[in-house]
């Protein structure tokens, strides 16, 4: 058993332990590895050693050759950056996920360019509840608009909302941060949406998100170590 197999065995046991401590059902969360950064062959190790099948990528020009290389594993790939216009298409041709549409503009440019005959892209709404001027995402006040106009595209599919808050330590501050998330996914599916994504929680706060009901967590370096 190599490294990244016996990281994936720790973190998938950390994740079943959060679920039964809080009180969520067994399997309710989902592990994404964040595997920007890494090389193929760590990626291909936690495929065949470990059965991880959902990769997140930020960056297109690293995340399309890694695609191409491992398309024979019917992977799910997560786009988990921000979206510059000139990147959409890849992103609409390549990814099954976006967690970080925060503008209607690529939201409409990611419906457009989803090819036919392809399922509706998964999309999450990036809400930037702490208000920090270096995140992206949109405030609640936002949410309801940009959750309206994607209700309208077909080739889109809103799952939900990611977040990513700023750094914290202490696990209540952490869960309160979270607990905003979740407060605005309540208030869309009061308003009508039917929403099942909250992707939240990295390494450092995965046991606080999934606390606040994360039913995706983001880990990189937990799993594949620095890059």
């Amino acid at each position: 058993m190599n490294q990244i197999e016996e990281n994936f065995i720790h973190i998938r046991a950390a994740i079943a332990e959060a679920e039964q401590r809080f009180g969520r059902p067994p399997g309710s969360v989902r592990l994404l590895a964040v595997s920007k950064g890494h090389a193929v062959e760590h990626l291909r190790q936690a495929i065949e050693q470990a059965g991880q099948r959902d990769f997140g990528e930020s960056q297109i020009q690293e995340a399309l050759p890694k695609i191409d290389e491992l398309g024979k594993y019917n992977l799910i790939w997560h786009f988990i950056g921000p979206i510059q216009s000139n990147k959409t298409r890849s992103i609409a041709h390549h990814f099954d996920w976006v967690h970080s549409v925060d503008r209607i503009k690529i939201a409409r440019r990611l419906d457009e360019q989803r090819p036919d005959g392809r399922p509706p892209l998964n999309v999450c709404i990036q809400v930037n509840a702490s208000g920090e001027s270096t995140k992206s995402g949109i405030t609640a006040d936002e949410a309801p608009a940009l959750a309206q106009a994607i209700s309208h595209m077909p080739r889109l599919r809103l799952r939900g909302l990611m977040a990513i808050p700023q750094p914290l330590t202490e696990f209540q501050r952490q869960r309160d941060a979270f607990h905003q998330i979740r407060e605005i996914k309540e208030n869309l599916e009061k308003q009508g949406w039917l929403l099942d994504t909250l992707s939240m929680g990295m390494s450092g706060d995965m046991e606080a998100a999934i606390a606040e009901g994360a039913t995706l967590v983001r880990i990189g370096r937990g799993l594949f170590g620095a890059r």
